[in-house]
This record gives structure tokens, C-alpha cells and sequence, in this order.
């Protein structure tokens, strides 16, 4: 008695995973989602109806046959219910992908359906988003790179071709052309480590360093301007205060924010330098006593040639902060501004100490 229902239950479960392997053949999901249903209805109907036929008298055939077609039909109704809706999400999903690979970057999926498709459609758009950025800070770089490098190729020439007229002595213009070349050299160079960032190519070589003689450094990179602003230059450092790093980055990192914050002090006003430990590593802050920062600029100051003052020169192209923000996130730090509460600017960054 026992043997003849385990024999049905062993081939009812030998033929779900003979149509299961079936299935996954199948070449779309919608046609393996339906045939599923078909399966699930399928099968236990079937081994019902064998079952109940041949164990029960003639009697309850009829009874047994109804059971087993309304407890299939529900099946497939369930089946229908269910797979519906996740076959509706998954077209909506993949229309919405079509469309964004067409080259509609404004596209986005709906945020519908069970959990799981809601995290995928969720996480497209995060991607469209990501990839709407790149697209537009791409093209961002294409248009203020051409500007920074025609300005001064447009000076150049002009110098030249008035040299060549025998409008000006060759001397004359010297100095200017060697401003213009320095400037063309600044901006390559600027391109080119930020190539080096955006691959993950930069080389770092870490060392234990002492932030006291690293900040005096970069002071001294600045003092000259600083004199010429009539504007303090102040470190808060402590002497023993120590950080893992690429000195030579650092420094940079720092000469970029001072030169930054030079820019936006005002005469006799001041510009410090101050680092603590914090949490497992240090923290390093340049503050200034200018004007602070609108909200614009708080939010978008790291971005390539991005320049809070709308005037435009040949001089400055707009990347050292975006390059102080590759640096310091390559020591696997973070960089970010706001405003001091007693008026001015504060830009800090982290480092590890260890």
C-alpha cells in the first residue's frame, strides 16, 4: 500500500526536474515563467488523478476528478497572478534599458513590482544617474579644456605673427610667450594626473611622514603671494602629530587648497593650517577668513574646472581642488568644505595614520 504512493511521488519529482531542465532551455523568461505555471498546475493534477483512479473504488472517481481540476485550475491561477506582475516589471525593465542604450539618457525605470525588481530598477537609475554625470562632466571637460588651451595658443600667435610683421621686438614678447607656454605646460600636466586618477593608476608611495615639516613646506610655497596679499599665513600643527602618506602628494593636495583660499581672503585677513588626529587617522583643515562659500560652490568646488567666479581667465583651469579630491581619496581619505560659523571658508581632508 505504502509502495505504489512513494512510486508516484518519486516520478512526480523525477519529471518537475526532468521539466524544470526543460524549461531553463526555453530562450525567454516570459515563456519559462508561463510554462512553470503549466508545470506546477501539471503535475500534481496528474499524479492526483493517477493516484485517486486507481487506489479509490469507481465510485469516487468522479469527486476525485473534480478535486484534482479545481485545485489545478486555482493553481494556475495563482501562477497567473503572480508571474504577471514580474513579467510586466521585467518588460518595463528591459524596455527601459533599451532605451537607454539607444542614447535617451534621461530615461528611467519605474520603481515597481516585488522587492527584488524594485532593487534592480532602483539601481539602474542610480547607474543612469551615475553615467548622466560622467556623460556630463565629459563633456564639461571637453569644453573648458578647449577654452584653456585656445586662450593661450590665440596669445601665442598673435605674438608671433606681430614679431614676424615687425610689429614688436622678438624681446619684448619673450617673457610673455614663456608665461603662455608655462601655463599650456600647467594644464597638460593637470590633464594628465587626472587621467592617472580617473584610471586608478596613480602610484602612491606611502611612508610614515611628520605633518609639522610637510605643512611648513607648503606655507613656503605660498608666502611669497601671501606677502604680495598682505594676508597671515598660520599653522597649528603638532609637532609629533604623524600620517601615513605620499608626502609629495600631500603637499601638492595642500598648495592647491592654500593657493584656493589665498584667492578668496581678503587683505590683512589670514589663512591657517591646522591638523588633529581623528579616529584612526589625522585630519588636516585650511580655513580662511574670507567671505565663505555659497551653496553652489559647497556642493560642486571639487568638480573639474569648476569655478565659483563666472570670469573666465587664461590664468587657472580650474582642476586643483578636483585633483586635491583624486589625491586624498587614492590614500583612501575623503575631502569636504563648508562654511567656518565665524564667517570664512574651511576646507578639511583625512589621511590614515597607520
Amino acid at each position: 500500500m505504502i509502495l505504489f504512493p512513494l512510486t508516484v511521488a518519486t516520478l512526480t519529482v523525477v519529471a518537475g526536474l526532468l521539466a524544470a531542465l526543460a524549461l531553463r532551455r526555453l530562450p525567454t523568461l516570459r515563456l519559462q515563467v508561463i510554462g512553470l505555471g503549466l508545470v506546477a498546475a501539471a503535475l500534481p493534477l496528474g499524479a492526483v488523478l493517477f493516484s485517486g483512479l486507481v487506489m479509490l473504488e469507481p465510485d469516487y472517481h468522479v469527486p476525485v476528478i473534480a478535486i484534482a481540476l479545481g485545485s489545478g485550475a486555482s493553481a494556475l491561477a495563482a501562477a497567473i497572478v503572480l508571474g504577471r506582475p514580474i513579467l510586466m516589471t521585467t518588460e518595463r525593465l528591459r524596455a527601459a534599458s533599451k532605451t537607454f542604450a539607444s542614447g535617451d539618457l534621461s530615461t528611467r525605470a519605474a520603481v515597481l513590482g516585488p522587492a527584488e525588481l524594485a532593487d534592480v530598477a532602483s539601481s539602474f537609475n542610480d547607474m543612469a544617474d551615475s553615467l548622466t554625470r560622467l556623460f556630463d562632466a565629459r563633456r564639461e571637460l571637453v569644453a573648458w579644456a578647449s577654452h584653456d588651451l585656445r586662450t593661450p595658443l590665440a596669445n601665442m600667435q598673435a605674438m608671433l605673427e606681430a614679431i614676424e610683421d615687425g610689429l614688436a621686438d622678438p624681446a619684448d614678447y619673450l617673457p610673455a610667450l614663456g608665461e603662455q607656454v608655462g601655463n599650456l605646460s600647467t594644464l597638460v600636466d593637470d590633464l594628465f594626473e587626472l587621467a592617472m586618477i580617473d584610471s586608478g593608476s596613480l602610484t602612491l608611495e606611502l611612508r610614515e611622514t611628520e605633518l609639522s615639516g610637510l605643512v611648513g613646506c607648503a606655507l613656503r610655497g605660498v608666502q611669497a603671494e601671501a606677502r604680495a596679499r598682505q594676508v597671515t599665513l598660520e599653522s597649528r600643527v603638532d609637532s609629533m602629530l604623524v600620517a601615513r602618506c605620499a608626502p609629495e602628494k600631500v603637499e601638492r593636495v595642500l598648495q592647491n587648497l592654500l593657493a584656493n583660499a589665498l584667492k578668496h581672503t581678503p587683505s590683512d585677513g589670514s589663512v591657517a593650517v591646522l591638523a588633529e588626529p581623528e579616529g584612526g587617522g589625522v585630519r588636516v583643515t585650511v580655513e580662511d577668513t574670507g567671505s565663505g562659500l555659497p551653496a553652489e560652490s559647497l556642493k560642486r568646488m571639487f568638480e573639474r574646472f569648476w569655478r565659483g567666479d563666472p570670469a573666465r581667465t587664461a590664468r587657472g583651469a580650474g582642476l586643483g581642488l578636483a585633483i586635491a579630491r583624486g589625491i586624498v581619496e587614492a590614500h583612501g581619505g575623503r575631502i569636504w568644505a563648508e562654511n567656518r560659523p565665524g564667517g570664512g571658508a574651511r576646507v578639511s581632508f583625512t589621511l590614515p595614520s597607520s
